[in-house]
């Protein structure tokens, strides 16, 4: 099996979303009175828009293309929607890092399962040792991360919030990586979808949104998720996904988590047991297994069925 440059420019791409996709529970700790939906809301709500904005003319110019993918894109506008919502929720009442790791790391098996039963694609075994070698990074991480909760039962919803963000975060990856394999660009897919899941959060920001206007500190922070980790972070994550499988991107994702880890202990002050280190390591290893070319050669002469 050779892993194509494309794919290995690509996986470039999403690795580089996630890393600044990390740093949103740290620059949402500098806001602490503005609450999970506003902080949402500013970001993918604001970011999604800018997607739409940087499209422009080309929008226009693929209306038909999108017009009959339309049942796609407003499924994956509904899902950037809904995401926000539930990730930032989930931080606020589990915790940063267990919002984070339940958010993200739930995302490959939910895409495995999106794949599985609509497009009919087949895991191959490097994708599931890769994933399941993060998944279990992403596990510890979880255990030794304590939670930032009032009660066992705001944990408990916590968590749950992060399985729907992970879920909503495969949707909306799959729908914007099969709007792309269609044959419309990614610059439109990805304005098409997350401008409609802009739309869609204007409403939820209006409502919200006014203690991001107390003060410049919480004002520069929904500017800087907006522009940096969502407007930013998804164009590379477009051109990610154009050249990977929904799948493969969300288990990329998995550095997210490490990224939020060791900025949690150098900002935010927060210790990490040699326990949660190793979970760092894994997500590492996942990561390797996923984009390090391998090479296979095999006799002129033999068929080698693909995985």
């Amino acid at each position: 099996m050779t892993v194509s440059p494309g794919a290995g420019l690509g996986a470039l791409f999403v690795l580089i979303a996630a890393v600044l996709w990390g740093t949103t529970g740290t620059a949402a700790t500098f806001a602490p009175d503005v609450g999970p939906l506003a902080i949402g809301a500013a970001a993918m709500g604001v970011g999604g828009l800018l997607q739409a904005l940087l499209a422009g003319p080309a929008l226009a110019s693929a209306r038909d293309e999108l017009r009959r993918r339309w049942v796609t894109v407003a499924v994956g506008g509904l899902a950037v929607a809904i995401y926000p919502l539930a990730f930032y929720s989930s931080m606020r009442l589990a915790g940063v890092a267990v919002g984070t790791v339940i958010s993200i790391g739930s995302a490959p098996i939910a895409s495995a399962v999106i794949e599985r039963l609509i497009d009919r694609h087949r895991l191959s075994a490097r994708w599931v040792v890769g994933a399941g070698v993060g998944l279990v990074g992403v596990a510890l991480l979880s255990v030794v991360e304590p939670a930032r909760a009032a009660g066992a039962g705001n944990t408990a919803l916590g968590v749950l919030l992060g399985l729907l963000a992970g879920a909503t975060y495969a949707l909306y990856s799959w729908a914007a990586h099969r709007t792309m394999q269609g044959g419309v660009p990614s610059r439109v897919a990805m304005g098409a979808i997350f401008g409609a899941g802009g739309v869609l959060l204007m409403p939820v920001l209006f409502i919200t949104g006014a203690p991001l206007l107390d003060s410049w500190t919480n004002f520069s922070v929904g500017i800087y998720m907006a522009l940096v980790p969502m407007f930013l972070g998804y164009v590379f994550f477009g051109l990610g996904l154009a050249r990977v499988k929904a799948s493969t991107a969300t288990t990329l994702s998995l550095a997210e988590p490490v990224v939020a880890a060791i900025l949690a202990v150098l900002i935010v002050g927060e210790r990490l047991p040699p326990v949660g280190w190793a979970g760092v390591g894994l997500v590492i290893a996942s990561l390797a297994v996923l984009t390090v070319p391998v090479r296979r050669t095999a006799p002129a002469a033999v068929d080698v069925p693909r995985l």
